[in-house]
């Protein structure tokens, strides 16, 4: 039972412009954050600290040693174990009036709607361009806002999207850009506490939508330079023109879909002689050390450059380790005019496990 007299709130409720009322808004709010990494793990700790009442939780990945010196959410004996795991351990523990749901899935854009659906705000929490994509277009399709950020090296980015009036996040970046242009905090680095700083100001965001207090960055793109401790603010304008809630839609943006299959349900499609060509994104060297008969490599770094050689009418089952890499892919190809897209869940590890064990893994 959510206690609003809890002590644990008394420094918010003597806030002069917050109070009981603003608490109790909190109390019945609902946030879903996609994605417990370096930006969700401090957006979860303050919302669940403030009595945000229920916290939903979307990831699929494991603590590794490499997350520890940003996501302070997790500790030294956590490493192996799922983040959803000891994210609700430890946010329950912060504060055991929160309600903590968790989906242990990735955002596409075939779930992303009945993921945020039901929630008052969405997080966006990720590290890749197809989910926040479909972030933007299912929280357009169901009327919530969503806080957006992202680090890189020293920097940072954080607004809110898709609010009643402001512009949304295609229209400040309406084409998804192309796989392998933008590092990765992986392949460039990140200061541990750039993705602290930006994710305590995407709670902050959240709070204040869901309490009604304050101006959120509603219109306005605030950048964070670490190194110099300066920021600046930059309008974003709605668009007229913007594909997906400007005058003149798109309609691919809500008719199309990607087709997420597991190697099973592929390899009887292929079985069943099927005219869908098999595209590996991954690198030379991981296709030769094991790869598919048949099909045709094109690491998602060169896929920009190569897309013309491919026939857009034609169905593509698109092929990774993992699956991550293929649904950027697929996500980039599906923007580009490609219309019948599989997703192959799980790569090729995911095959040698379910369909061929005589494939090594890696």
């Amino acid at each position: 039972m959510y206690d609003l007299t809890d002590p644990r709130y008394a420094r918010q409720l003597v806030l002069k412009g917050f109070g009981p009322a603003a608490q109790e808004r909190l109390a019945n709010g609902r946030v879903v954050i996609v994605g417990a990494g370096g930006l969700g793990s401090p957006a979860a700790s303050y919302l669940a600290a403030a009595g945000v009442g229920t916290i939903s939780l979307v990831d699929t990945d494991v603590v590794d040693v490499t997350n520890l010196h940003r996501q302070l959410l997790y500790t030294t004996p956590d490493v192996g174990r799922t983040k959803l795991d000891v994210a609700r351990e430890r946010l329950q523990a912060i504060n055991p009036q929160v309600v903590v749901q968790t989906h242990d899935t990735r955002l596409t854009a075939a779930n992303a709607a009945s993921l945020v659906a039901g929630h008052h705000v969405v997080i966006d929490a990720t590290d890749n361009f197809p989910a926040r994509y479909a972030i933007n277009d299912a929280c357009l399709a169901h009327g919530i806002p969503f806080v957006y950020g992202s680090v890189a090296r020293f920097d940072g980015q954080v607004s809110v999207f898709a609010a009643p009036g402001g512009p949304c996040y295609r229209c400040l970046f309406p084409v998804m850009p192309a796989p392998g242009t933008v590092p990765t905090c992986a392949e460039e680095g990140v200061l541990g506490v750039v993705p602290g700083i930006i994710g305590l100001h995407q709670a902050t965001e959240a709070i204040k939508l869901l309490a009604a207090i304050g101006t959120p960055l509603v219109g306005q793109l605030m950048l964070i330079d670490l190194l110099a401790q300066d920021s600046q603010r930059i309008a974003v304008a709605t668009r007229r023109d913007c594909p997906a809630c400007g005058d003149v839609r798109t309609p691919s943006f809500s008719s199309m879909s990607i087709q997420h299959l597991n190697p099973a349900d592929v390899a009887s499609l292929l079985a069943g002689d099927d005219a869908t060509t098999i595209i590996d994104v991954r690198e030379q060297w991981e296709y030769d050390l094991v790869h598919l008969p048949l099909s045709t490599l094109i690491p998602l770094s060169t896929l920009a450059s190569r897309a013309n050689d491919l026939d857009p009418s034609r169905s593509y089952a698109l092929l990774c380790h993992h699956g991550m890499r293929s649904d950027m892919a697929a996500n980039w190809l599906m923007q580009h005019g490609f219309s019948r897209l599989i997703n192959i869940d799980g790569g090729i590890d995911a095959w040698s496990m379910d369909v061929d064990p005589s494939l090594p893994r890696y």
